[in-house]
């Protein structure tokens, strides 16, 4: 899409031009709309799940961008030879019971016979003008708070391969099904500069984007990010996506890793996520409250793990 250019009218106040998570347009002097979508292939067996994991990770944008989701549209791409339309029931009632806990409303989808199955949702948001976070915009003294555990993209390779094991796949579920509304809704009455959230291009790639457009040095704490269980084990026999190595290759040139960081913490870095936490950059001041308020609300694995400064060059150092 950035090689595509287009015309923006007036009323778009976020279009594709910037990376953000989603395009906003503005309907009136107080609400405008936030309109994303996303589908993938499934990243567990069991339908329901399925449905469920994608019907978060779709919301998620919104909720990055600091809107509130309203109405979803399904999108299905369906192997009728393969499967029984039991399966396609029941993701579609997994998405449907994942916008129901975000008070979202169905309208609808589409669907069409393919090879492969695929299922995700166009989500359609409302927000203030004046309110909208975007991806980027950070400022020296800032602290980086990330609200879920990192390693999706690690779990679920040793998933496809039969070889994960059975404790650590609920942490894994429960970490992807799990909104990121309470996290958005705790960060609305706060100084927010930027949000994302860490999907496909993981943890340093979407913390490259935060980064655009200003001369800043971030630097993660290694040890204190959050990482699922069985990550070491399975980093460390080599159970990562090839999407991981894609990443690092998008990323490297930004980042300086200490070599005392241990080697599944430096897999974890590129790590593609799916359904993964927010990203909030706000004032280090105001870190800690906010922190304090996601844990009493039970975003219990959210983190400060970066802090921003004043820096000759753009970069990423890990210690």
């Amino acid at each position: 899409m950035k090689n595509v250019h287009v015309s923006y009218d007036e009323n778009v106040l976020v279009g594709f031009d910037k990376s953000d998570d989603a395009g906003v347009y503005r309907i009136s002097g107080d609400i405008a709309l936030v309109q994303t979508l996303d589908f993938f292939t499934p990243i567990v067996d069991d339908p329901f799940t399925f449905g469920q994991i994608a019907a978060a990770n779709a919301l998620s944008d919104v909720y990055a961008m600091g809107g509130v989701p309203v109405t979803a549209m399904n999108i299905v791409a369906f192997p009728l030879k393969k499967f029984s339309l039991d399966v396609l029931t029941a993701i579609l009632n997994g998405g449907l019971h994942i916008l129901n806990q975000a008070g979202v409303q169905l309208l609808g989808g589409h669907s069409i016979e393919d090879n492969e199955l695929k299922y995700g949702l166009s989500i359609t948001g409302r927000i203030h003008p004046d309110k909208i976070l975007k991806n980027h915009g950070l400022e020296n003294g800032d602290a980086i708070i990330l609200t879920k555990p990192l390693g999706t993209g690690i779990i679920g390779t040793a998933v496809k391969a039969d070889m994960a094991a059975p404790e650590i796949m609920k942490p894994f579920i429960a970490s992807m099904i799990t909104l990121n509304r309470g996290a958005a809704e705790a960060m609305s009455t706060y100084p927010v500069r930027a949000c994302t959230d860490v999907t496909g291009f993981g943890l340093v790639g979407h913390m490259k984007e935060m980064l655009t457009g200003d001369m800043l040095e971030i630097e993660i704490n290694s040890s204190s990010l959050p990482v699922l269980p069985g990550v070491r084990d399975n980093s460390e026999m080599g159970l990562v996506p090839a999407g991981l190595y894609r990443n690092k290759s998008y990323s490297e040139t930004l980042c300086h890793i200490s070599r005392d960081v241990p080697l599944h913490l430096s897999d974890v870095l590129f790590d593609p996520q799916t359904s993964g936490g927010l990203l909030i950059a706000l004032p280090g001041t105001d870190a800690p409250a906010l922190l304090k308020e996601m844990h009493d609300r039970g975003i219990s694995d959210a983190r400060i793990i970066a802090s921003v400064k004043k820096s000759p060059e753009q970069k990423i150092r890990i210690i």
